[in-house]
């Protein structure tokens, strides 16, 4: 039988915490006792709203429906980047580490906001709306999160499909969702592996997908791949001509972010 191991948490760590014990129990006790208020006043504190909900939650268990903040408006990326901005622009938002030490990145909330914005323009110049599938097909990289921000700035529902997954996996996955875009890479690199084919499985799922109509691909690692006239378009085009600015979409609070 496994041994219960107790680990005392140190002193600078509970010097500089942000609730001691006694205050969590009290707020834990309080979302139980009064959860209405509760989460109506963290609502309220952490997020900024574009305009109030009108009950807090709604639920019958026995039906199975949930609902939370009901006719509040508010967007997952303003509340990610944009408030941030007037007192943190500089300082590090993200922290990426590529396989290659070389190669990793530290991005600020600036560059955060101008290259979500960036990919959000994108996105809506070639006819991307509110409620329209977006399939992300990328391992962990920088554009992997621009492009699920940039999704939830415009109001599109994104689905990320693991960068390992074979064509018939991506297919399916496209089709279930009815995306209206693709996003991938030429080829991806996991730990020793330099060139897991990403663009040649899409290309191949993409047989079968008529929903899609453009497939943007961030160039990697530079190998070779096909691009099909008129579908397939590289990322550093696309942002080419795009804004680095832009007002986010007025979302339900209820609206679904994606597809998992």
């Amino acid at each position: 039988m496994a041994k219960e191991i107790m680990h005392q948490v140190p002193d600078l760590i509970k010097k500089n915490a942000l609730l001691n014990e006694e205050e969590y129990e009290l707020l834990y006790r309080e979302s139980l006792d009064q959860s209405e208020d509760f989460w109506s006043k963290q609502a309220k504190e952490y997020l900024d709203w574009i305009s109030p909900w009108e009950k807090v939650s709604e639920s019958d268990l026995t039906k199975g429906e949930v609902s939370w903040f009901s006719g509040g408006k508010i967007n997952a990326s303003e509340n990610c980047i944009d408030r941030h901005l007037e007192e943190r622009s500089s300082q590090i938002a993200i922290i990426w580490e590529g396989d290659d030490p070389s190669v990793s990145k530290s991005i600020t909330y600036q560059e955060l906001y101008e290259s979500v914005c960036r990919f959000a323009n994108a996105l809506k110049e070639r006819g991307v709306k509110k409620g329209d599938r977006v399939c992300i097909y990328m391992p962990m990289i920088p554009e992997a999160a621009y492009a699920m921000l940039a999704c939830a700035r415009i109001g599109a529902i994104h689905s990320v499909v693991f960068g390992a997954f074979a064509p018939d996996s991506l297919e399916a996955r496209i089709n279930d969702s009815e995306c209206k875009v693709l996003i991938t890479q030429d080829t991806g690199v996991r730990g020793e592996k330099t060139d897991i084919p990403m663009k040649s499985n899409a290309d191949i799922a993409l047989q079968k997908t008529p929903s899609i109509e453009k497939t943007l691909v961030v160039k990697r690692t530079g190998a070779a791949v096909d691009m099909l006239d008129g579908r397939d378009i590289w990322w550093h085009e696309a942002l080419g001509s795009a804004d680095s600015a832009g007002t986010p979409e007025e979302m339900d609070a209820e609206d679904p972010p994606f597809i998992l």
